[in-house]
């Protein structure tokens, strides 16, 4: 990849949290929870990235590190060249508009006071000059582009189901006419068939303005369904990058292998391989020396407590955080075949 064509970058971006025990006469800080730490990545302009792990493994954290809603203990965020780390926040401000978040929680992160043509126009007030008219105008056009009609413009969140109000978060996020849609958990939430109405839509908003998108999710057959690339972190950690038919196909990382496997799925007369990992995941407060996931992992070996994998390119384009990369897994031939029993091209 040219990097005119990167349109974000993070360099060893860190954040730790501190976490304080209460004293006799003041708090005393005794360690850090280290939600993301050192994470290295390069976003291609245009492409549909799926973030991917289990909860609390520091996804949404992420997110919002990259549109700077929090900020970073270390590193570096470079948007489109520009390293928005250093900017002061009336520069960023006026950046901002470039990049967007949508929130998990539909209705938690929508005013519950404000009609939703006021939920809508609030970025446009603060970004743009333009008339009590156009701004109207602008409202009912975005309704539209989100499936919603003119009339919903005089209600109120709570007027609206569950599918319909992550609409309207989706109709504020592109109000700004943003280049990068981060997409934290966005389904999540909603009923399956709301799901697919909602990804569908994502998918046409992409083309028809010509977005990049970073999708946070912990479901593998939503991150397919959607995304060109996949990213897997675990603990903080970026452990395996992959465009997505050759993460399913090939995956090279133990706990990509565990999380393939976990695909819920109907019974398509395809014997399945189910990787059950032992024990929980470990506390980011004092994580596990060396590979993080070798508490867990069937393949660890004595170099893994030893030595930090870092995340290299295995194969052309894709990037795994391990010592010893599988070479075969059951779980591809097992995707495979249910593929085919489902007529899905991989």
């Amino acid at each position: 990849m040219e990097d005119d064509n990167i349109i974000l970058e993070t360099i060893d971006v860190a954040k730790w949290f501190p976490l304080f025990e209460r004293g006799v006469i003041r708090k005393k800080l005794v360690g850090y929870i280290k939600a993301v730490d050192g994470v290295s990545i390069k976003l291609p302009r245009g492409k549909t990235i799926g973030l991917v792990g289990e909860s609390g493994c520091g996804k949404t954290t992420l997110s919002r590190l990259i549109v700077r809603l929090i900020e970073p203990t270390r590193g570096k965020i470079i948007f489109d060249g520009i390293d928005i780390t250093s900017l002061s926040a009336s520069k960023m401000r006026r950046l901002r508009k470039r990049m967007q978040l949508v929130f998990q929680d539909p209705y938690g992160s929508l005013n519950p006071r404000w009609s939703v043509e006021e939920i809508i126009s609030e970025g446009l007030k603060v970004h743009f000059h333009m008339s009590p008219k156009e701004r109207h105008d602008r409202v009912i056009e975005l309704l539209k582009v989100v499936g919603l009609e003119p009339y919903h413009a005089l209600r109120y969140p709570h007027e609206f189901s569950g599918g319909q109000r992550q609409r309207i978060g989706i109709a504020r996020a592109l109000a700004v006419e943003p280049e990068l849609l981060v997409l934290d958990e966005p389904v999540s939430a909603l009923d399956v068939a709301v799901q697919a109405q909602i990804l569908n839509l994502l998918m046409d908003i992409k083309k028809q303005f010509k977005l990049t998108y970073i999708f946070v999710a912990h479901d593998l057959s939503v991150v397919y369904h959607i995304s060109d690339i996949v990213m897997v972190m675990y603990l903080g950690k970026i452990v395996e990058i992959a465009p997505v038919e050759e993460f399913l196909k090939h995956p090279l990382h133990p706990y990509s292998e565990a999380l393939i496997s976990a695909i819920p799925i109907p019974d398509y007369g395809v014997e399945k391989h189910r990787i059950i990992l032992p024990g929980d995941v470990p506390s980011p407060v004092n994580p596990p020396s060396g590979c993080r996931f070798r508490t867990r992992c069937p393949y660890a070996e004595e170099k893994c407590a030893k030595e930090e994998p870092q995340l290299i390119e295995e194969r052309k384009g894709h990037m795994v955080a391990c010592h010893f990369p599988l070479k075969e897994t059951k779980v591809a031939d097992w995707f495979k075949k249910y593929a085919e029993a489902k007529g899905i091209v991989i």
